[in-house]
C-alpha cells in the first residue's frame, strides 16, 4: 500500500515531467475506453451480483409460500402441487425440474425473513469501511462477493431446515455484502477524478439496478419452470464466477495497476493532487458528530433506503397480489421499473458531471437539485399509487416513474460524502450503511405488519409512511447539506497506530 507521502512525491514527479493539460487532453481522447471506466464496469458487475443475491428471495418467496399448509406446522414443507401445464413441458425440462417445497409463512414471518439480511449489518460497515480505507479494498470487496455467493447456494437447504437457520444464514450473508458495498468506495477515492466522480460511481451503482431487473425478469420464470431453488443456485454460481474472473483486474489505485497507460495514470494522479485522499489513521469522531452536513447525509441515507428496501423487497409481491398476475408475469412486470432506473442512474451521473464541468451549476446545487427531484416525485407517486390499482397500465407507469426518479439520488446525496470528506470515504460509507441497514431492517417488517393488519389499506398506509419519511429527510438535507470540504477532513498530522 502506498502512503500519502509516496503519492505526493509521485504527483510532484509527474507535475515536473509532464503537463496536466496534456494529460487531460489525452484522457478526453480515450473517453469511455479508459481503464477507469473499465474499473467502473467491473464494479458494476460486482454490484450486479450482489443485488441479484439480495433480490432473489423477494422474487422466490411467493413460490416458497404455501397458504394452504396446516397452520399448526409453521415450517412444515409440502410438495408443490402439480398442475396441468406441466404436461406441456418437454421431457428434458421434466427431468431437470426439481421438487420444490413450500412453507406456511405468515406475512409477519415473510417480512422478518426479508429484512433479516440487514440484521447483522448495523455494526459491520464501520470497521469494514475503516479497514478498507487503511489496507485497501481489493481483498475486502473480493472476499465479500465470494462469501455472499457461497451462502446464496445454501439458502434452499437453510429454508428447508427451518426459519431460524434461514435467518441466521441471511444475517451472515448481509455482513458479507456489506464488505462489497462499503469497501468499493475506497477504490473510487484513488480512481475517480473530481469532474468524473458522478459518472464513474453511477456506472458502478447502476449494476445494482440492473441486477434487480435481471433477477425479476427471469426469477419468476425459473420458479415456474425448474423450481425456486434454482434461483439461488444460478445466481450464487454467477457471483462465484464473477469474483474469480474480475478479482485479478481490480487494484486499489492506478499507480500499482500493470495495465493502465502512463497518460491516464498521469491524469488521474494530477487531478487528485489538490485533495488529500490518503486515509487517516485517527478519526476526528467529535468533529464528525458535530458536523451538520454529515448528519444531513446520514439522515437522507436512512430515508432513501427506507423506500429503496421496500421497492426491492415488495415490488414482486405488490404486483402479484394487487394486479393479480401469475408469478412469471409478475417477475417480468417487476423488472420494468428497474431497467429504466438503471438507465436513469447512468444518465443522471453523466448529466451531473456535465453541469459541473461546464460550470452551469455549483456542486452543492447539483447535489440538492438531483436529490430533490429523486425524492419529491417518487413521494407524490407513492401517495397516489393505491388509488390507481384498478388500472394495470397506470400502476406500472407509476412504478417505472418512481424507480427512475429515485435513481437520480445516486448523483445527489448518495455520493455527497465523497465531496465533504474524501480521505474518510470508506469509513463514512460504512457509517452511512449503518443507517441504510437500519432502515432496511425496519421497513420491510413494517410493510409486512401493515399488510397483515389490513390487506386492503395496508399498502396505502405503507406508502404514505414512506412518502412522509422521504420528505422529512429531504427537508433536513436541503437545510444543512453541503459540498464543501470539511475542516475535520483536511490534511492533518496523524499518529499511526
Amino acid at each position: 500500500m502506498s502512503t500519502g507521502a509516496d503519492t505526493k512525491a509521485t504527483v510532484g514527479d509527474i507535475s515536473n515531467d509532464g503537463n496536466l493539460n496534456i494529460a487531460q487532453q489525452h484522457s478526453s481522447r480515450r473517453g469511455f475506453c479508459s481503464f477507469r471506466h473499465g474499473m467502473a464496469l467491473i464494479l458494476q458487475l460486482y454490484n450486479f451480483s450482489i443485488c441479484t443475491q439480495q433480490m432473489n428471495l423477494s422474487i422466490a418467496i411467493p413460490a416458497m409460500v404455501n397458504n394452504t399448509a396446516p397452520p399448526s406446522q409453521p415450517n412444515a414443507s409440502t410438495e408443490a402441487p402439480s398442475t396441468e401445464s406441466q404436461h406441456y413441458w418437454n421431457e428434458t425440462l421434466k427431468g431437470f425440474k426439481a421438487v420444490a417445497p413450500a412453507y406456511d409463512w405468515s406475512p409477519e414471518i415473510q417480512g422478518i425473513i426479508l429484512s433479516s439480511l440487514n440484521y447483522g449489518s448495523f455494526l459491520a460497515p464501520i470497521p469494514i469501511g475503516y479497514m478498507a480505507g487503511i489496507f485497501g479494498a481489493k481483498y475486502v470487496v473480493g472476499a465479500g462477493l465470494f462469501i455472499s455467493s457461497v451462502l446464496t447456494l445454501f439458502i434452499p437447504l437453510a429454508a428447508d431446515a427451518g426459519v431460524a437457520l434461514l435467518i441466521v444464514l441471511r444475517v451472515f450473508q448481509g455482513i458479507a455484502q456489506v464488505m462489497v458495498l462499503t469497501g468499493q468506495f475506497s477504490i473510487w477515492v484513488k480512481w475517480a477524478p473530481p469532474l468524473e466522480r458522478s459518472q464513474l460511481t453511477t456506472i458502478a451503482a447502476s449494476g445494482s439496478v440492473l441486477g434487480s431487473f435481471i433477477i425479476l425478469l427471469v426469477g419468476g420464470l425459473l420458479c415456474q419452470t425448474i423450481g425456486w431453488p434454482y434461483v439461488f443456485y444460478i445466481f450464487g454460481g454467477i457471483g462465484c464466477a464473477c469474483c474469480l474472473l474480475c478479482f485479478p483486474l481490480i487494484y486499489n489505485d492506478p499507480m500499482n495497476h500493470p495495465f493502465i497507460s502512463a497518460g491516464e495514470k498521469t491524469y488521474i494522479v494530477c487531478s487528485l493532487a489538490q485533495q488529500d485522499c490518503s486515509p487517516g489513521w485517527s478519526l476526528p469522531i467529535k468533529a464528525m458528530i458535530k458536523s451538520l452536513p454529515l448528519w444531513a447525509i446520514l439522515v437522507s441515507y436512512f430515508c432513501e433506503y427506507w423506500l429503496f428496501n421496500i421497492i426491492m423487497a415488495y415490488t414482486p409481491t405488490y404486483i402479484s397480489s394487487v394486479l393479480q398476475v401469475n408469478l412469471r408475469d409478475s417477475g417480468i412486470l417487476s423488472a420494468l421499473p428497474f431497467v429504466v432506473g438503471s438507465i436513469c442512474t447512468i444518465l443522471g451521473g453523466l448529466l451531473a458531471d456535465f453541469l459541473l464541468s461546464r460550470k452551469v451549476l455549483r456542486l452543492i446545487t447539483i447535489r440538492k437539485l438531483f436529490t430533490a427531484i429523486g425524492v419529491l416525485f417518487p413521494s407524490v407517486i407513492l401517495v397516489f399509487l393505491p388509488w390507481v390499482r384498478s388500472s394495470h397500465s397506470i400502476t406500472m407507469t407509476f412504478l417505472v416513474l418512481c424507480s427512475s426518479m429515485t435513481s437520480l439520488c445516486e448523483a445527489g446525496v448518495l455520493i455527497n460524502f465523497l465531496d465533504i470528506a474524501p480521505r474518510y470515504s470508506s469509513f463514512l460509507r460504512g457509517l452511512m450503511q449503518v443507517f441504510a441497514y437500519t432502515a432496511g431492517a425496519i421497513s420491510p417488517a413494517t410493510v409486512g405488519f401493515f399488510i397483515s393488519q389490513d390487506s386492503e389499506f395496508g399498502w396505502r398506509n405503507a406508502f404514505l409512511l414512506s412518502a412522509a419519511i422521504n420528505i422529512l429527510g429531504l427537508a433536513f438535507y436541503l437545510i444543512f447539506g453541503s459540498a464543501d470540504l470539511q475542516d475535520w477532513a483536511k490534511e492533518q498530522t496523524f499518529t499511526r497506530l
